[in-house]
């Protein structure tokens, strides 16, 4: 999940800080606004559900980084 987001992202992200909790949470959040709370879902994060909040946050217009073939 990180890893896409450092991989997609990384000419528009300056810092990315990963912090885990505890007893089983976990928050995504940008620049302080939250993101994605599975305390408030009350369900596990569905795959490629945090990139693509990610990039509805940044623009939609952002295009991902030009990956190497």
């Amino acid at each position: 999940m990180a890893d896409e987001i450092l991989t997609d992202y990384q000419h528009v992200i300056e810092t990315f800080t990963f912090v885990t909790g505890s007893g089983g949470a976990f928050e995504f959040k940008v620049n302080g606004d939250l993101l994605y709370s599975k305390k408030e879902t009350k369900r596990h994060v569905e795959p490629g559900e945090i990139l693509q909040l990610f990039r509805e946050y940044i623009d939609p217009g952002i295009e991902p980084y030009p990956r190497s073939k």
